[in-house]
């Protein structure tokens, strides 16, 4: 497996960053964002969105397994999908991308993920300051309502852009 680029990425294919103030499409922005780098090694991919909300799949592979012999996802990949998938909760809510940073992620782990099963992140973003936003989401593996963690957390922006 070639690490640098996520299975079926284009090694032709141009990097391009996000620039600033554009019309925000979390499907089209996560196709974009998961095909190099940390996320798209990890192998995230789009699952849904709403509103204010955005739910990205982490399939597992065994490769971010934390223990052989117990199958179980490790702990970097799971925080790694819910630091994406709320970051682009708060996008999702703008409607445009704004540079930010993760102030605060706390993660509370209920349980361990069922080896073998995709892990999806929902993300919220539930209240929208001037410079802070506040997010919320849930891990989980199968149901919604039987989740592997819960998080919380703040984002920063870089550019004080106002609240949407």
């Amino acid at each position: 497996m070639n690490r640098d680029l996520p299975p079926g990425a284009d090694q032709g294919e141009a990097r391009q960053p996000i620039p600033a103030g554009l019309a925000f499409d979390p499907a089209r922005v996560t196709k974009m964002l998961t095909r190099y780098g940390h996320g798209g090694w990890l192998g995230m991919r789009y699952h849904g969105h709403g509103e204010d909300w955005v739910e990205l799949a982490l399939p597992w592979r065994e490769e971010l397994v934390g223990v052989a012999a117990t199958g179980v996802l490790a702990s970097g990949p799971i925080i790694s999908l819910m630091d994406n998938a709320t970051s682009l909760s708060v996008w999702t809510r703008r409607g445009t991308f704004t540079p930010q940073v993760t102030v605060d992620l706390r993660v509370d782990y209920v349980r361990a993920a069922v080896p073998g099963r995709t892990v999806i992140g929902r993300g919220e973003c539930y209240k929208l300051t001037r410079n802070i936003a506040f997010v919320r989401g849930v891990a989980y593996d199968q149901h919604l309502e039987d989740p592997v963690a819960h998080v919380v957390g703040t984002f920063m922006t870089l550019d004080g852009a106002a609240a949407g």
